[in-house]
């Protein structure tokens, strides 16, 4: 395999690992998790439940067969229909938990005592072999077919780096990724509706946008707030970044909308802010926001879950101290630093 760095091959020319692979592994897998689902008969809420999955996995597994199949605007709807009918059986709480085959306590600790750090090694492999594929690995190609999507050469090296984890967590515990896979299950039904929260959360910040949200909040706060209050717009612009983070549970999807609501129209054209500053004490502001929302269940629910905590809410609460202090702090900087005057 050679590494080719060459303007005449496009970026848009075929790949080994493509974001359409990559979603039909994930659709796969969803799929699986159904399956597992629909046969565990001591389920509580076993139908609505595969259901659930079902729908989330089948955009993932079915859509590019569906826009070829019946067109771009009829798979939309489809796909918006199939969004109404996931929060509605989140809504209703027709999601729960099943059974599982679980080790017992003396079996997982001796299980813990002789593998010992050993556990910790294909949870480091992910970030370390997402870093090699993604430094290493891009343009990479043979005969103009690249090895990794170079649209999405982050998310590819991501994927194998999950491979690897994989079988590498097969070889040090004996087990199957078969196993694996069944056990995932267990993970993701603790985690629940929550765990598609970061996909739909990114949709709806692009729907916000789209709907000028920012425009509105701009027209409210000429309500509120006098213009030339410099300090309470620059409160509002920080505690509006954390609130409509926790909201949204993505920084990045309240940055455009209280933005373009408070920051460019009153603090930077208005007062003369310097922008660079002021938007990243804006985004430092919306993680604060992160830490003290279930909405970001990447950070804060998925992490009780895997911990086996009995308050899924604990790890919120430990950090909303921090989460505070540190927003009184931005806001601090913010309107001693960022202005020019």
């Amino acid at each position: 395999m050679s590494k080719v760095i060459d303007a005449d091959v496009s970026h848009s020319s075929t790949a080994l690992v493509t974001i359409e692979n990559i979603y039909l592994l994930i659709g796969i897998m969803v799929m699986f998790l159904v399956v597992r689902t629909l046969q565990d008969k001591n389920h509580p809420k076993r139908l609505t439940t595969a259901l659930f999955w079902f729908l989330f996995g089948s955009s993932f597994l079915f859509g590019d067969f569906a826009i070829a199949t019946f067109g771009a605007q009829i798979t939309y709807l489809m796909v918006g229909i199939s969004v109404l009918l996931i929060a509605l059986l989140a809504g209703l709480n027709l999601v729960s938990m099943g059974s599982y085959s679980i080790p017992s306590e003396q079996v997982q600790n001796q299980s813990a005592k002789t593998l010992g750090n050993k556990l910790f090694i294909p949870a480091l492999m992910i970030p370390i072999v997402t870093v090699v594929f993604t430094v290493l690995f891009d343009n990479v190609a043979i005969n103009n077919v690249y090895l990794l999507d170079q649209r999405h050469l982050t998310l590819a090296s991501l994927t194998i780096a999950c491979i690897f984890a994989l079988l590498v967590g097969w070889k040090i515990t004996g087990g199957s990724p078969v196993q694996a896979i069944s056990e995932s299950r267990r993970l993701v039904d603790s985690i629940g509706w929550a765990a598609i929260l970061p996909q739909m959360l990114a949709m709806l910040g692009g729907v916000f946008i789209v709907a000028q949200t920012g425009d509105s909040i701009k027209e409210l706060v000429t309500l509120f707030i006098a213009p030339d209050n410099r300090f309470m717009l620059v409160v509002l612009y920080c505690v509006g970044m954390a609130f409509f983070t926790m909201i949204m549970g993505n920084a990045f999807a309240a940055f455009p909308v209280m933005t373009a609501g408070i920051a460019m129209p009153f603090l930077i054209e208005g007062h003369g802010a310097s922008p660079a500053p002021l938007v990243a004490l804006g985004m430092y502001s919306g993680y604060c926001g992160t830490l003290m929302t279930p909405m970001a269940a990447n950070f804060n629910i998925i992490p009780a879950a895997l911990l086996d905590l009995k308050d899924k809410y604990h790890v919120i609460k430990v950090q909303i101290p921090t989460a505070v202090t540190l927003l009184a702090v931005n806001i601090i900087l913010m309107y001693s630093l960022v202005f020019n005057d």
